[in-house]
């Protein structure tokens, strides 16, 4: 089952599962129109396997039409969020409910349910937040934790989390904003052109999700390692491939970072490098505290922690390259409509 099934991530993720040997796919979501779309799509351009997709009405805040869901449901992955910056600012207990209880709903009904496995999907926001958003993500991340903990002591369901940055062109993101705009010919808008960001495809998403899957013990937390760029940089990017209308520089948004968080300082001295991506392993003590003890000096943090202002960074050449592996960008240089 993908919560959010509609979304950016679950039509991405959806796609890589089609053709495999998965008896069926369940799409929980709220939003009717978009399962509908999806509907269509699938029947119009996978008719062979466009059956074994399941489409269920309901609302992650719901704990009654999570569990209806539930039944039968060997795997989750858990995308369902609300992830806009501004939006989330101005509404903060909308955030919360869909954030934090919605996703406590999810891995109670799974747990109860006797699902075997879940990924939970977090955000680089959620490292040293500053935002509605980012805190919400952060305290949903602890619900994670403390549901992995529980699952794990009844010897069950298994329960990790992923943190990612950006993905380019995925719903609200920056780039189909600056290519709306390019078209329309008006001159492209940047909050702060200093700002990094990490950037990662749809396809780099799910990679991280598979091997976390893959890979999890309880708790577990999955970082992708990204490059990133600025966004004046990567402004730069888009108008090399699409003209260059001008730019107007705005000013950061509503609970905009400087740059983002993927890995906090205390997380990085836990960690384990696994190549392509950090594995930082819950923290499985109890609040017995007196029974544990460490000889030596006690480290609570590593030197740095892991941002886009010390990740790999890309110049104008390098994120042209970079958005050119987005299927986006690439229908978009071909005319194709995205309405």
């Amino acid at each position: 089952m993908i919560t959010g099934g509609t979304g950016s991530f679950g039509s991405t993720v959806l796609k890589h599962f089609l053709e495999t040997d998965i008896g069926q796919i369940r799409i929980f979501s709220r939003d009717e129109k978009k399962q509908d779309d999806m509907r269509h799509e699938l029947q119009a351009k996978h008719p062979d396997s466009a059956g074994k997709v399941k489409f269920y009405i309901g609302d992650v805040r719901d704990p009654r039409s999570v569990a209806d869901a539930m039944p039968g449901v060997d795997y989750i992955f858990h995308a369902a969020a609300l992830k806009q910056v501004p939006s989330c600012e101005f509404f903060p207990m909308q955030a919360v409910k869909t954030n934090v209880e919605g996703t406590d709903n999810v891995l109670h009904a799974a747990i109860d349910a006797g699902v075997k496995r879940i990924v939970c999907l977090s955000t680089d926001k959620a490292a040293y937040p500053i935002n509605a958003m980012g805190i919400s993500k952060a305290m949903m991340e602890h619900v994670i934790y403390a549901n992995a903990r529980v699952a794990a002591e009844r010897g069950g369901t298994v329960i990790c989390c992923t943190r990612y940055g950006n993905v380019m062109c995925s719903r609200g993101s920056v780039i189909p904003l600056f290519i709306d705009q390019i078209k329309s010919g008006n001159p492209i808008t940047i909050t702060n052109p200093e700002m990094t960001r990490f950037l990662m495809n749809l396809d780099e998403a799910v990679d991280l999700v598979r091997f976390a899957f893959n890979n999890a013990n309880p708790g577990d937390l999955f970082i992708q390692k990204a490059d990133a760029s600025t966004i004046g940089d990567l402004a730069k990017g888009v108008q090399k491939l699409f003209g260059d209308t001008g730019t107007n520089v705005i000013g950061t948004r509503h609970g905009e970072k400087l740059y983002e968080t993927l890995m906090t300082r205390e997380e990085r001295l836990r960690s384990e490098d696994m190549g392509k991506y950090f594995r930082v392993a819950a923290d499985n003590r109890d609040l017995n505290y007196d029974k544990f003890f460490v000889q030596g000096k006690v480290e609570t943090q590593a030197e740095e922690s892991y941002t886009s202002h010390n990740t790999v960074r890309l110049d104008v050449d390098g994120v042209v390259k970079k958005i050119l592996t987005t299927d986006y960008v690439q229908e978009e240089l071909n005319g194709i409509s995205h309405v």
